[in-house]
């Protein structure tokens, strides 16, 4: 073994697979194999989203294939993070795959005298051809979706500044692929498949909401900030109100878990796809907010809240119906064409309320239903996420 050269290859193996370890197995015929691994921090940097398993997990998996003889974390940055490895380690091959190939590193290796070996991407035999890109295409996200129930508009400071109040949130489970520009905060979601690409992680709920809200809100960028209630839906598990009084982030918040009352509003709560906002449109043009409406809409949303807690379907339909009038009385643009006609459809087909998720002008409407009612054509069910 003294007389086997030392042979390096560098990469992140975040979600380690078949092809890496083919890869592994044809370097590991040039010598013994040390594998350096990008830490979180240069994964983070590089691909501006943290790894589905963390460095020390990615560690432990790449050590126990049989074909490495050892491996480490690079300690450097960016895509020459291997440079302080490479020099403790004093490999004599440094072995790459042609995708991963550059005049860069072949430079590197030819200023100390490392053989540079360049490898085709090759699947072992009767095995398909991986790649970390195409599974993570593959891999649908389990990042949930937010409804917002009532108060909507509400968590915008430019709204509360007339008058305080509660927005209502549910956060649901994935069980659809929901258009984008469609008021399910797909906007908001995209910005949290940056930090937690596939699923939410164990952790504090309303800290998780906080984060995501700093996230997508950039301090230096001018113009609108995307409201709290999109953060707070996405991140917090069950039915939840927020308290706004002229402010970007609630001062209060409240969760429900109850299990009677969650299986009660996903019995009577539908979802149906309209059409996606148009591009360009502004639903905040000849906007009308006075005391009186937001008022309105903070009532609304007291009610509803009041009205979940003790089931009453009758006062739940009212309410929501209300909250939605309050939305469309500050803000007209939201009833675009097309809109009107698909809720004089869903008028006649015996809904009990209805109103349009997030900021409006197509996207889904979220329905009302009565007791027993089965779903309309195309509905989707509401799931909230336990």
């Amino acid at each position: 073994m003294g007389n086997r050269k030392k042979v390096f290859v560098s990469g992140c193996y975040d979600m380690l697979h078949s092809g890496h370890v083919a890869f592994f197995k044809e370097a590991s015929c040039y010598g013994d194999l040390y594998v350096g691994i990008g830490s979180d921090a240069t994964i983070m940097e590089l691909k501006n989203r943290m790894p589905v398993y963390s460095e020390r997990e990615r560690l432990y998996m790449v050590k126990a294939i049989r074909y490495v003889t050892d491996a480490c974390i690079n300690t450097g940055s960016g895509m020459m993070d291997f440079v302080e490895t490479v020099d403790r380690i004093k490999p004599d091959v440094f072995v790459v795959n042609s995708d991963g190939g550059s005049d860069v590193k072949r430079e590197f290796c030819h200023e100390r005298g490392i053989e540079y070996v360049e490898l085709e991407r090759m699947p072992d035999d009767g095995l398909e051809a991986r790649s970390t890109t195409s599974l993570r295409l593959g891999v649908r996200s389990q990042l949930p979706y937010r409804i917002d129930i009532a108060g909507t508009w509400i968590d915008q400071p430019y709204v509360s500044q007339y008058a305080p109040g509660w927005a209502i949130t549910a956060s649901i489970e994935p069980n659809h692929e929901f258009m984008e520009r469609g008021g399910m905060s797909t906007s908001t979601r995209n910005t949290a498949r940056k930090i937690w690409p596939y699923e939410l992680p164990p952790y504090n709920e309303e800290m998780m909401a906080r984060l995501l809200f700093c996230f997508e809100n950039n301090p230096e960028n001018q113009g609108h900030i995307s409201g709290a209630q999109d953060a707070i839906g996405i991140c917090m598990s069950g039915l939840t109100r927020h308290y706004y009084d002229n402010r970007y982030w609630p001062e209060k918040i409240e969760s429900v878990h109850d299990e009677v009352i969650l299986r009660w509003l996903e019995e009577h709560l539908c979802i149906l796809p309209m059409f996606p906002r148009r591009q360009g449109l502004s639903v905040i043009e000849g906007r009308d907010i006075t005391v009186d409406k937001v008022r309105d809409l903070a009532a609304a949303a007291d009610r509803c809240w009041t009205a979940i807690m003790g089931c009453d379907l009758k006062a739940f339909a009212s309410a929501f119906a209300d909250s939605f009038s309050a939305q469309i009385a500050m803000f007209p643009a939201m009833i675009q064409p097309g809109v009107g006609e698909f809720i004089e459809a869903v008028k006649k087909s015996g809904a009990l309320a209805w109103k349009m998720l997030g900021a409006g002008g197509g996207g889904h409407l979220l329905v009302v239903l009565p007791d027993g009612a089965e779903l309309p054509d195309r509905a989707i069910p509401v799931k909230i996420r336990r």
